[in-house]
């Protein structure tokens, strides 16, 4: 598989700039009531197999166009800014990080899908009033490059701590918490961890020991972060990177040769947990169609097509995940979590926070 196909599954969660549409269109878009075509939008990340695209289309009758909006951020901001007259009728994407954002300007109608009794406990939200339904969890870890580590005899960092420390100045790359999806995850553990009273001065030692600071997760990842395939391509020589720890199986699968062991690895005690989720979008023109892709978005059979097309966990209780998987990417044991009430009371602050001490 290509690079640019790679490239695109790992960035869970996140996705690129532009805007592109991909899938089938069919002979009406969506002109009413009536449309046999339903349309996803989501951030760039958004992969399924045809297969299983094909089944949701035969059971359904609706030919899916998915709208691929930018990373998970903007895509979030532009569906907001276009709510009354929406580009889709679903939205796949928003996570714990934006979810309050996205509920308190209205951007969802509320739907229970018919398999929500198999999503797990712990990943749903909104108190019963079904206006977003989990998708999938995954989590933002820093990653680092074994061979970099390796060749000068120097442990990798496995702690926030760890990361302040002279051995490692200069080595890490992270995504901007005001508009990258990772970026933010970061920084939300980092806020988990040290409390309000402590996060900033952990980040000023951060930034004294050399942070780099990328634009979002495709830049830092395959243009800073010299593990990746991407990054030795570019000679990258940042051996440490905000990715997820869903990252290291996916530079195994798509390697040609394919490698017996993960070239990367993860800092599991930096993660901070990402659950994503769908919603039926308010003002959709298809609003059936819309709610027999979510009932869909749920099913076994695209919960269990999910990570290895965008290299993230079911949140389906019965799903079973495939070998590699949890090889070479297992979730966290001990991630950070933040409850998403404190995330929306404090997220825009703490941002404005972050961006005036990091980046000014």
């Amino acid at each position: 598989m290509s690079i640019t196909k790679k490239v695109t599954i790992l960035a869970v969660g996140l996705g690129l700039v532009t805007v592109t549409a991909c899938g089938s269109s069919g002979g009406d878009d969506r002109s009413g009531g009536g449309s046999k075509t339903v349309t996803l939008v989501s951030h760039n990340s958004w992969a399924a197999s045809e297969e299983v695209v094909a089944a949701f289309e035969k059971e359904s009758g609706y030919k899916l166009k998915v709208l691929k909006d930018g990373d998970a951020g903007q895509a979030v901001n532009k569906a907001i800014l276009t709510k009354d007259n929406p580009q889709g009728d679903v939205f796949f994407g928003v996570d714990n990080t934006l979810l309050s954002r996205a509920l308190d300007n209205g951007l969802f109608q509320s739907y229970e899908v018919k398999d929500a009794d198999s999503i797990l406990p712990e990943y749903r939200v909104d108190g019963g009033e079904h206006r977003v339904t989990p998708i999938d969890t995954g989590d933002v870890c820093v990653n680092y490059d074994k061979e970099w580590f390796a060749e000068r005899k120097l442990t990798p960092p496995r702690t926030f701590d760890d990361l302040t420390e002279p051995e490692y100045k200069n080595l890490l790359v992270v995504e901007n918490a005001s508009t990258s999806s990772p970026g933010l995850g970061f920084l939300l553990g980092t806020v988990a961890e040290y409390g309000d009273d402590g996060w900033t001065d952990y980040w000023k030692k951060l930034k004294a020991n050399g942070v780099k600071v990328a634009d979002g997760w495709e830049q830092a990842y395959n243009e800073e972060f010299s593990g990746s395939a991407g990054g030795k391509k570019a000679k990258a020589d940042r051996p440490l990177v905000v990715s997820y720890a869903s990252s290291p199986p996916a530079e195994v699968i798509y390697a040609d040769p394919r490698p017996d062991t993960a070239p990367t690895g993860v800092a599991e005690d930096t993660c901070f947990r990402q659950v994503e989720y769908a919603g039926l979008l308010s003002n959709a023109k298809n609003p059936e169609g819309g709610k027999a892709l979510l009932d869909f978005l749920v099913g076994q059979r695209f919960q269990e097509d999910m990570p290895l097309n965008m290299f993230v966990y079911p949140v389906r209780e019965d799903a079973r995940v495939p070998a590699e998987f949890t090889e070479f990417g297992p979730q966290a044991k001990d991630p950070r979590t933040m409850a998403p009430a404190k995330i929306a009371d404090h997220r825009d602050q703490w941002v404005k926070s972050w961006t005036s001490l990091v980046l000014k």
